[in-house]
Formats: C-alpha cells, sequence, structure tokens
C-alpha cells in the first residue's frame, strides 16, 4: 500500500505495495538512516505502538527521547506533545505525522485567553498549576506543570500564601480538590473523549462484568470517578492491572490503551469503558496519526515543531520546577 500524497523518494519511487508490516519496517529503517527516534503515545493506533522504540504518557516519552543520542524526533501524538518534546530537546529536530493533530483540552485554554485572564484578575495572584495537557503558551504562563500522575503533591507543595488557578482541565483539579483539601480556581477545559463516559455507561458495564474492576482516568467526571475502584493516569493503570488479581479489568479511558495493556498483560481481558451513545471511546485527533504520513513526515521532515526560543525556555522552567518537587 503507497501512502497517498507522499513521495517516497528515488530509492522508495514506484507503485510499491506493502502491508502494514512493510511499511512499520521501512519506517524503522528510515529512523536509523535519519538517527530518529519514534515515539508513540498510549493512545495512538496500535500499528504506530509496536513501530516505537518508546511508547508511554507525553512528559515520560519526551524525556526517553532525552536520554538518546537521536538528531530527530518522531512523536506520535498530538500537538502540545510534540511542543513538550521540542522544549526538552531544544536542540532536535522534532516532526509529528500531521499538524491538524490537536486536542480539545489544549485548545480549551488558548494562551491569550489565559494571559487576559491573568491580566483581569491580577489582584488575585495567581499560582498557575498547568496540566502538562497545555500549548507551549500556556506553559511558558505557568509557574509549574504537572501530569495526572503527581498532581496532588504539586499541588500539596504549592504556596499557602497564594490563590490556585488550575489549568486547563477542571475535572482532574476537582479530583485533585477532593485528594488534598486545597481550594483552586479550575479552568473549564475537558477532554472531550473523557467526558463521554457517564455513570449511566459504567453501571451498564458493571452489570455485564459484576466481578471486573473499574479503572478510570482522572479526566473523566465526578460521577465516573466515584463508581471506580481505582482512578489514575495511564502509566499507572499499568501497575495497577500487573497487580490487580482481577482476570477482567474495565479500562475508562481513551481505547488505544487497551493495546499495551494487552500487550504487557497478555493473560488478562480488557474491556473498554462504553458511552452512552455510539461514540468509541476513540480520540479522532489521536487517530489522525498513521503509518503512512509517520513515513512520509520522517522522510520529509516535515511538520517540524518550531518554538521562539524566548517560549521555549519560559515554558521549560515551570517542567524544571515540577521535576524538583518530584525528586
Amino acid at each position: 500500500m503507497v501512502a497517498p500524497g507522499v513521495n517516497f523518494g528515488s530509492s522508495r519511487s514506484g507503485t510499491l505495495s506493502r502491508s502494514s508490516c512493510d511499511l512499520a519496517q521501512e519506517l524503522r529503517e528510515l529512523a536509523r538512516e535519519r538517527n530518529a527516534v519514534i515515539l508513540a503515545h498510549n493512545y495512538q493506533v496500535p500499528e504506530l505502538q509496536e513501530a516505537a522504540d518508546f511508547v508511554g504518557d507525553s512528559l515520560g516519552l519526551s524525556y526517553q527521547a532525552a536520554k538518546t543520542d537521536a538528531d530527530v524526533i518522531l512523536f506520535c501524538g498530538v500537538h502540545f506533545m510534540a511542543e513538550t518534546a521540542k522544549i526538552i530537546n531544544p536542540t532536535k529536530r522534532v516532526i509529528l505525522p500531521d499538524l491538524e493533530a490537536g486536542c480539545s483540552l489544549s485548545e480549551s485554554c488558548p494562551p491569550e485567553k489565559l494571559a487576559e485572564f491573568l491580566k483581569k484578575n491580577v489582584d488575585k495572584n495567581y499560582y498557575v498549576i498547568a496540566y502538562i495537557n497545555c500549548s507551549a503558551g500556556v506553559k511558558a504562563q505557568s509557574d509549574i506543570i504537572c501530569t495526572s500522575g503527581n498532581a496532588d503533591k504539586i499541588v500539596r507543595e504549592a504556596p499557602e500564601d497564594r490563590q490556585i488557578l488550575f489549568v486547563p482541565d477542571q475535572n482532574l483539579g476537582a479530583w485533585v480538590m477532593e485528594r488534598t483539601g486545597r481550594k483552586m480556581d479550575l479552568w473549564q477545559g475537558t477532554c472531550y473523549v473523557h467526558v463521554e463516559f457517564t455513570a449511566r455507561s459504567i453501571n451498564r458495564i458493571r452489570e455485564e462484568y459484576p466481578s471486573a474492576p473499574v479503572v478510570a482516568h482522572p479526566e473523566c467526571t465526578y460521577a465516573v470517578r466515584m463508581l471506580a475502584d481505582e482512578v489514575c493516569s495511564t502509566e499507572k493503570m499499568i501497575a495497577f492491572c500487573k497487580n490487580s488479581a482481577a482476570r477482567e479489568i474495565i479500562i475508562v479511558t481513551e481505547a488505544g490503551m487497551l493495546h499495551r495493556l494487552k500487550k504487557e498483560i497478555p493473560d488478562k481481558t480488557f474491556i473498554p469503558g462504553p458511552t452512552d451513545n455510539c461514540f468509541c471511546g476513540e480520540c479522532r485527533f489521536m487517530k489522525m496519526n498513521t503509518l503512512e504520513k509517520a513515513y512520509g513526515a520522517l522522510l520529509n521532515m516535515e511538520p517540524e515543531i518550531t518554538l521562539p526560543e524566548s517560549i521555549r525556555q519560559r515554558a521549560e522552567l515551570p517542567i524544571l520546577r515540577m521535576l524538583e518537587l518530584s525528586r
């Protein structure tokens, strides 16, 4: 299968018929030629996860890339993730398979809207905690970054004499408030995938699998979190599922996560969390990336993610503060 609209170059030109396996192998060979590392987020299609050097969450992947001697990062994820990779790896070229692969959560908090809000509320002297799922422009205006895995600790360590503004995910922020007791003002942003899971849909799947524990991401709504046996980040889902005595586990997050779980824990059955409608639990932005696009992007070295150095440096500082507190 030849990728539509992709120039495969003189050494690979012609009407080649390839299977996904063949194209994945060619992608790996091209990565070696380019001295590139291939990163795939947990929510990517299985073919990209299988072709990647590393699979995981966005921040972890960016630091995995930093440990390599690669000149190029092919980030199979969404735009803010590729930006994060560039922030952490300023001397490496960062390529994103599809420039239109955005994020409803990140886009709910445009940098200019945050700047306007902070200017209007300068008297509140906000301490801005930004979830990693935001743009470089938002990171650059933040005091500190958090992930879904360390948000509790970051919030507990926040200065007591400053009001916290948590951006952009209101559901993650509310979950952290419940756990820490710290009052925060929450930016009204959500992940469109995670809010599709409902109490009714979770109760329905529990009736079908009464012995299966429910593991949900904290980006889900309060009603879903209350019904879950465990609420945690994608990386902590791996550990929970490995350690659980259950043979069947209901996973309430983007459906791409099930591929990694099945691969790493093949002796258990993972059931995708359902929704009330025909929505399949897949992020349309994550699924914009394909093997064909990844190959074409790495071959042509575009779309490339670039950032003004002033923004990159300002966005890196709150990440470094987070790492210091997380030690």
